[in-house]
């Protein structure tokens, strides 16, 4: 036999080769599907951010909003409350965090310490505490979760109550001065 005719058992093992190639191939592009199915739909990852324009906030006043179903607050403090948030001693808070840790910093690279956002969803057992626009400010002049007594300050440091945890801060951007995404 000559060089260039392929054996039998070589031409057994190209076809062998070839076959598992193919359907490993067709598993993949089979299976591809079923795998990308479990990705969330395009409706629920456009529902998981949301642009908020924060001039429309009065001092003193909140707004709630919904992000993928879940609540958040956002607040344009006055400047009283803002003093208030840094009088306090963070090192004695059973979750120790200054108000500075709890902003994100604005296109400029400044902070902007009269609007703060937070999770709306107490970190005791994630009912939602009522704040000062409901007129339930509890113990610290912030949020208060009337189901099992925890207390946050106007920065939304737990202060007193069950909730180990301060009230989570989301991520967000400022696009502009005014105008800020949310995104969980």
């Amino acid at each position: 036999m000559s060089d260039s005719v392929p054996t039998e058992v070589e031409r057994r093992d190209f076809i062998f080769i070839a076959t598992t190639a193919a359907a490993a191939i067709g598993t993949g592009l089979a299976a591809w599907p079923l795998v990308d199915q479990m990705n969330p739909a395009s409706d629920t990852r456009a529902s998981s951010s949301l642009d908020v324009d924060v001039s429309k906030i009065p001092v003193g006043g909140e707004i709630r909003v919904l992000i993928g179903g879940k609540p958040f607050f956002i607040r344009r403090r006055t400047e009283a409350e803002i003093a208030a948030a840094n009088a306090v001693n963070f090192d004695r808070l059973p979750d120790p965090e200054t108000d500075d840790a709890r902003l994100r910093p604005r296109r400029d690279g400044t902070l902007n310490p009269a609007i703060l956002i937070t999770s709306g969803v107490c970190t005791h057992l994630g009912c939602v505490p009522v704040g000062p626009n409901q007129g339930a400010v509890g113990d610290y002049g912030g949020w208060y979760c009337p189901c099992h007594g925890s207390h946050y300050d106007i920065s939304g440091r737990i202060r007193k109550g069950p909730a180990p945890l301060n009230l989570p801060v989301p991520d967000y951007v400022y696009l502009t001065d005014d105008l800020v995404t949310i995104s969980i």
